[in-house]
C-alpha cells in the first residue's frame, strides 16, 4: 500500500518553490523510467534533463508561460525517435546480445521481423508509436517521483516544434512528446495543493468480464 499512499499524495503541482531535488532522487526517477516496459524492448526515446535556468526560461515562453517550468529543480523532456530505422533496431538487438553474451535464434528471427516491418512504414506512424512508448516511461517517472516524495507536473501544453528547435532535437532524430518539471510544491502559492483529489469511481472506471 505504500506506493498507493504516495500516489494519493501526488498531484499535478501548479507552483514549485525552486528547492533542489537531490541527485540520488533524480537518478532513481530516471532509472524507473528506464525500467519501463516498451514495445519489443526498443526504448525508442530519450530523456533530456535540464537544470540550466536560461534554457528553462526559453521553454517557459513556448510552454504557455507555466511557472513550474522555471521554478522546478529539474525539467525532464521526453523525446521519441522520429522514425524506426534499421540502424536503431539493430543497435538495440546487438547491445542485448552483447549484454546477454549469446545469440538466440528466436530473438534473431524477431529482429528480422521488425526490420521487415517498421522501417518500411510511414515515419509519422512510427513516431506516434514511439511516442506512446515514451509516455509509458513518462508515467513511470511520475510514479517514481511520488515514491520519492518529489512533486511533478505533467505538461503537454507547449509548442513542440519550438522546443525541438531550442534543444536541437530534430538533428538527433528526435521529437519532443511531453515534459515533466520535477521539484517541490510551493504550499503558499499553489491553489491546488489542499483540494480534494478526484478520481472516477471504480464502477465507472472498470468493466469486469467474468
Amino acid at each position: 500500500m505504500e506506493l498507493i499512499d504516495k500516489l494519493k499524495w501526488r498531484y499535478a503541482t501548479k507552483a514549485m518553490n525552486g528547492q533542489k531535488v537531490s541527485q540520488e532522487k533524480i537518478d532513481n526517477i530516471i532509472e524507473a523510467a528506464s525500467l519501463a516496459p516498451t514495445s519489443s524492448g526498443l526504448q525508442p526515446f530519450e530523456i533530456i534533463v535540464i537544470t540550466n535556468q536560461e534554457v528553462k526560461e526559453k521553454i517557459r515562453v513556448i510552454g504557455w508561460n507555466q511557472p513550474v517550468i522555471t521554478d522546478c529543480s529539474h525539467l525532464l523532456v521526453f523525446a521519441a525517435w522520429d522514425n524506426y530505422t534499421e540502424d536503431r533496431i539493430n543497435k538495440v538487438f546487438d547491445l542485448t546480445n552483447e549484454i546477454r553474451g549469446f545469440k538466440n535464434e528466436g530473438f534473431e528471427n524477431y529482429r528480422q521481423m521488425l526490420l521487415g516491418l517498421y522501417p518500411q512504414r510511414d515515419p509519422e506512424l512510427n513516431f506516434q508509436h514511439a511516442a506512446r512508448q515514451a509516455y509509458i516511461a513518462f508515467s513511470q517517472a511520475i510514479a517514481a517521483a511520488a515514491f520519492e516524495e518529489v512533486d511533478s507536473t505533467p505538461i503537454e501544453g507547449f509548442d513542440e516544434n519550438a522546443l525541438d528547435e531550442i534543444l536541437g532535437l530534430r538533428a538527433k532524430g528526435l521529437r519532443s512528446c511531453v515534459i515533466l518539471p520535477i521539484g517541490y510544491r510551493d504550499v503558499e502559492n499553489d491553489w491546488l495543493v489542499n483540494l480534494e483529489k478526484f478520481r472516477k469511481s471504480k464502477e465507472d472506471l472498470v468493466t469486469l468480464i467474468d
